[in-house]
């Protein structure tokens, strides 16, 4: 049960993100596509309630529940990213609004977002212990909890490697091709390289 209320939140986030999304931008409904993208939060909502309910009734704590708990924690570590990543190209290609900006891909910037990234994944893997150790106390110290423990070190091991592969962007920073550096405009034709720029030839020169 809990597995199948997980797909259909998963189904019913996309579905409330492309109706909100129309509704502002092909329907110019502004409001109205506010009022469906506020609605997404309340499927962790209806989740976290029914993840609850079920424990109170007797079911033992399963990987069900603890894999309830990382859905949620997910959704509220890149939930928002995700929306305000969808938003701007909505905007850009239904409304003709500016195309979004894209991410650094080279030096420090590249790292720094990164870096944020992973603040998202860390933010993920500390709601998702909240709510099962949440869910350890709420079962007792007569419970069987194993499961819903080991759910706090998938959460953990996730992020930290999520965290090592953002640590390796500023340790070795990804540099931009050769062809990218020479790109930069230049301020005087003479600090442009000599096949961008058209020399004078010698009949040329003599005029």
């Amino acid at each position: 049960m809990i597995v199948t209320l997980i797909v259909m939140c998963e189904v019913g986030f996309w579905v409330l993100l492309a109706a909100g999304l129309a509704a502002r931008y092909l329907l110019r409904m502004p409001r109205t596509g506010l009022a469906l993208l506020l609605c997404e939060p309340l499927l962790e909502v209806v989740l976290l309630v029914v993840t609850a309910v079920d424990l109170k009734n007797g079911a033992d704590p399963s990987w069900e529940h603890g894999l309830a708990a990382l859905y949620i924690g997910y959704t509220g570590g890149h939930g928002h990213r995700t929306v305000k990543w969808l938003d701007g190209h909505a905007a850009h290609r239904l409304a003709g609004g500016p195309p979004p900006v894209k991410p650094p891909r080279y030096g420090m910037a590249r790292a720094r977002h990164e870096g944020k990234v992973w603040l998202g994944s860390a933010l993920a893997a500390a709601v998702a212990t909240a709510l099962l150790l949440l869910a350890i106390r709420y079962v007792g110290p007569d419970g069987n909890t194993e499961s819903l423990r080991a759910w706090i070190w998938t959460a953990w091991r996730a992020a930290g490697i999520h965290g090592l592969i953002a640590l390796s962007y500023a340790l070795w920073p990804k540099k931009a091709p050769a062809d990218k550096a020479s790109a930069i405009p230049a301020r005087d034709p003479e600090h442009v390289p000599d096949l961008a720029v058209r020399r004078p030839g010698k009949d040329e020169e003599q005029v």
